[in-house]
């Protein structure tokens, strides 16, 4: 095994060294022929025989009470019901805490919690016997106003990645500014909203248990089902080759825990996928945020304050924090930095990380805040940035590993046409339509996290990659094929790559934009123990030999790969962990962000007419879905700024917009053509391969693009997140 600590830089991998020519290609994804045949198999599409049973959660109608007892009579005696499961002491309570504590069904502390599961020999059989149990319940008055709340608020937990900062008076620094901005900015509750439900089915054979499933970082979840079970982890085997969107949200499911509990009672696979509505309080949720944005600069407009103060919410048993001021705390200069987060504790499901926490919906309300300092010292918004451009970490002092902000912004203006801007609001007209431009700085931290991957050169020269690192839909085959292909001068059709079993080494996972640089560079080090090997017996030094087509070139012989792996495979394993470097250097992607938006004088309805993102994440492997993941990415951003809200009945904790009908994301109506560059930068002290994550970096900051936009459009300024018409409407000018 070759196993690397990133406490200093790898001194150079076999990869960088490559002439095959497939590392940072746009090359198509090699399982995109078996998604567009339907033969790539998702979680709930596994055959597993005839004996299948159907399982249908049975929830809770209120967000607050206890459960003093069931009528199971009527379902029990339903066509085709095989078992109603509420008395189970496993049967998990919150979304994301699963564990030893069990529920009993006594305590409710979140609308629609589960209670149980309905199980019949079809799925319309199980959802009429679930609906048809009776619960009878002693509701409580909960708690779901988050600001109501704020004197009970705690501070940040010790787990969390962002604690509280403060250095310097922020006051006497607000008091003696000659330019001040203090404002208050809203995001509301949020949720993954994926098109694939969350659905599991669950088998046991001779005391194991495998799960067919969509998860996105397989180890953890299997050490968290175990635990549910009261099994050991070695009983558990979890499979998720192929995922159709998790953003954050598919780390394991009550619908797998219920569908395991079902299964080992009646001894026959189960499925059970949650419904629509049941996601919305079962899966957990972006915390709504209430931010207090303070900045101060000199009248030549050098920041000398900034401020991050946050509220969020979270649920009774909830342990994340969102870390709302992580974009803002290394972004700008400025010698007085104040960071403070407040966690209000409600009942509702928990809050958990929805794509690109921290940064999505707090670097939404700091580039706004950013634009209104901009324009009250009379400054260009992006003059305004560069000029707060600071030399190392503001808040930690550490250098930058790498960072190419100023140039991101200033390619995105010639790109985009920002010396055409006009600066006063409202003096671009196309018929109807006020037209403006905005820009905002994106930014999303870098990590790292422990992957492992096997790497097996065949005797008929073919490479396989395996590692249980799991594709949500950002390319993962297709990337780490390219990684072994080139290390190894493979072309692409000689690499197979399996993904999303347990049984295999256990990788990062999909989540937090790391499994690009996690999983990848556990293959590239794989793949250094079999270069090693094969210059061994090309009596070469690795840096001497040269792998292209399949053949080992040295010392003028070129020797095909099967005749220099002989008779047995030459197998490696590589492990990557986070070291130092983490420490020693401040890690980060940034970018551009740049947005043209139309806004009706007459509706105040908003049409964004195009977009461009300029970004540097250290080496793009794949051209093609790296600009996929961007593009993506962006579109996230449209909804945050224009539509997306999981609006909360404030009176019984519901969310009232509970399917993909009414809670509003971004359709194709509603997304221009939107273009994407990259600014590359190999990135070697984040991690062997010089990658950073990319797909949350588009995220950031994208939103405040379009609301800049449109106070640039319309000199309307909205700081309660969505900028739905009817909040534009009212500023808007006379017609």
């Amino acid at each position: 095994m070759t196993e690397f600590r990133m406490d200093a830089d790898h001194a150079g991998l076999a990869m960088d060294r490559g002439v095959q020519g497939v590392l940072g290609k746009g090359l198509n994804r090699v399982e995109g022929v078996l998604k567009v045949m339907g033969a790539a198999t998702y979680g709930y599409e596994h055959q597993l025989g005839t004996e299948v049973a159907y399982g249908y959660l049975i929830t809770t109608p209120v967000a607050k009470g206890k459960v003093i007892g069931f009528d199971t009579d009527a379902a029990r005696a339903m066509p085709g019901v095989l078992d109603i499961i509420v008395d189970d002491p496993r049967i998990p309570r919150q979304a994301a805490s699963f564990g030893p504590a069990a529920n009993g069904n006594a305590a409710i502390d979140h609308f629609d919690q589960v209670l149980g599961a309905a199980i019949a020999t079809s799925f319309e059989a199980a959802r009429a016997a679930a609906r048809a149990v009776r619960v009878d319940i002693v509701a409580e008055q909960g708690r779901f106003d988050m600001m109501a709340d704020i004197a009970n608020a705690s501070g940040p937990p010790k787990s969390s990645r962002l604690q509280d900062v403060a250095k310097g008076d922020i006051d006497a620094a607000m008091t003696t500014a000659d330019v001040t901005v203090d404002q208050v900015y809203t995001t509301p509750n949020q949720v993954h909203a994926a098109m694939e439900p969350h659905a599991s089915i669950a088998t046991w054979d001779d005391g194991k248990l495998t799960l067919y499933s969509s998860l996105q970082i397989l180890n953890v979840a299997k050490a968290v089902l175990a635990r549910s079970l009261g099994i050991d982890a070695t009983a558990v085997r979890i499979v998720s080759p192929y995922i159709g969107g998790g953003f954050g949200g598919k780390l394991l499911g009550p619908e797998a825990v219920m569908a395991a509990i079902a299964s080992q009672r009646l001894d026959r696979p189960v499925k059970i996928a949650m419904a629509r509505a049941q996601l919305f309080h079962n899966v957990y949720r972006r915390t709504d945020t209430h931010q207090r944005i303070r900045l101060a600069a000199n009248a030549d407009g050098r920041l000398t304050a900034i401020g991050h103060d946050s509220v969020v919410s979270q649920g009774p048993d909830g342990g994340f924090m969102e870390p709302v001021a992580l974009g803002t705390i290394a972004l700008y200069a400025a010698a007085v930095r104040h960071f403070s987060h407040k966690i209000v504790t409600l009942d509702m499901v928990q809050a958990g990380a929805v794509r690109a926490p921290g940064e999505a919906v707090g670097m939404l309300a700091l580039e706004t805040a950013i634009d209104e300092m901009a324009e009250q010292l009379g400054r260009d918004p992006i003059d305004f940035r560069k000029l707060n451009e600071p030399e190392v970490d503001p808040t930690t002092g550490a250098p930058y590993s790498t960072r190419r902000l100023v140039e991101c912004l200033d390619e995105g203006a010639r790109r985009f046409g920002w010396a055409r801007r006009e600066a006063i609001p409202g003096s671009v007209r196309d018929g109807e339509w006020l037209v403006g431009m905005g820009v905002a700085a994106a930014v999303r931290i870098n990590l790292l996290v422990d992957s492992e991957a096997r790497v097996t050169l065949g005797t008929n020269g073919r490479a396989t990659v395996e590692t249980d690192m799991t594709d949500i839909g950002t390319g993962t085959y297709t990337i780490l094929s390219q990684i072994a292909g080139e290390s190894l001068g493979l072309p692409m059709h000689c690499v197979d790559v399996r993904l999303g079993d347990t049984d295999l080494p256990p990788g990062s996972g999909s989540g937090g934009s790391f499994g690009a640089a996690s999983a990848g560079s556990s293959v590239a080090l794989a793949c250094e123990d079999i270069v090693a090997e094969l210059a061994s017996r090309m009596k070469a030094r690795p840096e001497d030999m040269t792998l292209k087509d399949g053949h080992a070139i040295a010392g003028n012989r070129r020797v095909p790969l099967e005749e220099l792996v002989g008779d047995a495979p030459i197998i490696a394993i590589g492990k990557i962990s986070q070291g130092s470097n983490a420490r020693t250097f401040s890690q980060a992607a940034h970018g551009a962000q740049f947005a043209e938006v139309g806004v009706n004088a007459v509706t105040g309805e908003v049409r964004v007419r195009r977009m461009l993102g300029v970004f540097e994440a250290g080496r793009i492997l794949n051209a093609k879905t790296a600009r996929s993941q961007a593009i993506g990415g962006m579109i996230w951003g449209i909804g945050y700024a224009l539509m997306e809200h999981a609006v909360l009945d404030k009176r019984h904790g519901q969310f009232v917009n509970h399917d993909l009908g009414e809670y509003h994301v971004p359709v194709h109506a509603d997304v221009p053509h939107l273009d994407v560059h990259f600014i590359e930068d190999i990135d070697h002290h984040a991690n062997p391969i010089g990658v950073k994550g990319l797909g949350e970096l588009t995220i950031s900051g994208a939103g405040a693009a379009v609301t800049n936009a449109i106070y640039n459009a319309c000199g309307v300024r909205v700081r309660e997140f969505p900028m739905t018409l009817d909040k534009i409407l009212a500023g808007l000018p006379p017609v």
